[in-house]
């Protein structure tokens, strides 16, 4: 059996590794059979995708490609009217009356997806998550540097690509993994190219609420060239986006955005479950809103405490971005299963660590746990089991914390 070998410093015990890069190919492979049986069964069940009353792949894409018709076919603003988008939706996909598929994104990723009612919406689906989970990987690898831990390019390339955390926003079309691609790229890039990676954060506007974490650690990490070029990036997508939409498109947005809170984050059960938050977790068990706000207000000022003294404590990337995605995850109250996308950065950066300097006692027991998150929130809509995600990522970030002192005991 393989037995990690822990750094001389530590002063901790062997520990007995689960996790090795052979079992890790073997694990992979065995989720890849598992996702075709899983979709080959829906299949069945739903005649083809086609039965009206069973959810299909692609249902947040279908938003996206409605989005994108509509822009082509009327005006822009309109799209943030319910009543004449969910219209839209009807006659494109069938989709039942009353579904509720809102519109509820900033003008900016209206700008991104004009383009896919070019193309049928099969076609259109299957070359965004064909381009988007590719780009996953490929930033997820380099900000890990998960290849050379392994030593195989092909089996980290499987390992990341057969995650949950891909197959979960890629069976829904969902942008998480353009999103999270973005930020690892960002983090990749920051020392070597600033401006690179400022650009990257800038084009998180498309979904700001997951950028909510970078002005903070760019600050903490003195990243003033990174910083610059993300606000201004920032500001001319916005600025175009609205040159493009128009004004109403914004004012409408705010609007739709307050709707969402409303009826989603603060009174949807449908939402709590499967959504990795404490405040969903507060919200499920019965508590008032003040209290689950102030909650989760909490956890997030834990989360971006611990963030920003990574950030500023070391120049490793794999550290830096696996606190990013986790405190990026923890700091939101509106966050689904999907975007754990970001998680699986976190994962890959503390694999990588641990084949490089041996694991340490109870690492693998809770990246196991990351791993599947995905799934368990994926399926607990219907299971209606305890909510378990934030648990796991306080977890998570404790993990890190506890890598980066390791780090700075070190260099010390």
């Amino acid at each position: 059996m393989y037995v990690s070998q822990p750094d001389d410093h530590s002063g901790e015990n062997r520990v007995h590794s689960l996790i090795t890069p052979e079992r890790v190919v073997v694990y992979s492979a065995a989720m890849l059979v598992l996702y075709a049986g899983f979709l080959t069964i829906w299949a069945w069940a739903s005649d083809g995708f086609t039965a009206g009353d069973v959810t299909r792949p692609g249902t947040d894409f279908s938003v996206f490609w409605s989005a994108s018709y509509a822009m082509l076919h009327g005006p822009v603003w309109k799209i943030y009217h319910y009543a004449y988008f969910e219209k839209i939706e009807e006659t494109l996909f069938q989709v039942p009356h009353n579904s509720f598929l809102p519109w509820l994104y900033p003008p900016t990723f209206l700008v991104l997806v004009k383009p896919f009612a070019l193309v049928p919406p099969v076609v259109a689906y299957f070359l965004f998550v064909g381009v988007c989970a590719p780009l996953f990987v490929f930033a997820t690898l380099g900000v890990s540097r998960l290849t050379s831990s392994t030593g195989s390019s092909r089996a980290s390339w499987l390992f990341v690509a057969a995650c949950p955390c891909v197959f979960v926003p890629a069976v829904f079309g969902q942008n998480s993994l353009l999103t999270a691609a973005l930020a690892a790229l960002a983090v990749h890039w920051i020392a070597r190219h600033p401006s690179r990676a400022g650009l990257c954060i800038g084009l998180l506007v498309i979904k700001p609420q997951m950028a909510v974490l970078f002005p903070f650690v760019l600050i903490a990490a003195r990243a003033w060239r990174t910083f610059g070029v993300a606000a201004l990036s920032a500001s001319l997508f916005g600025a175009l986006s609205v040159l493009i939409c128009g004004t109403q498109s914004l004012q409408l947005f705010f609007e739709n955005a307050k709707l969402a809170r409303e009826l989603i984050l603060e009174h949807s059960r449908h939402y709590w479950l499967a959504s990795p938050t404490t405040f969903a977790v507060l919200r499920e068990d019965g508590a008032p809103l003040a209290v689950a706000y102030a909650a989760h207000a909490c956890v997030a000022l834990i989360a971006v405490a611990a963030a920003c003294r990574i950030w500023k404590s070391t120049r490793d990337a794999r550290l830096r971005g696996a606190t990013l995605a986790v405190a990026t995850l923890l700091a939101n109250p509106y966050v689904w299963h999907y975007e754990l996308a970001w998680l699986g950065i976190a994962i890959a950066c503390l694999m990588a660590i641990g084949f490089e300097k041996g694991w340490r006692r109870g690492e693998q027991g809770v990246l196991v746990l990351a791993w599947l998150l995905p799934v368990y929130e994926f399926f607990n809509r219907l299971a209606g089991l305890p909510q378990i995600g934030p648990v796991v990522l306080l977890l998570m970030l404790l993990l890190i914390l506890r890598r980066a002192r390791i780090v700075e005991e070190v260099t010390s």
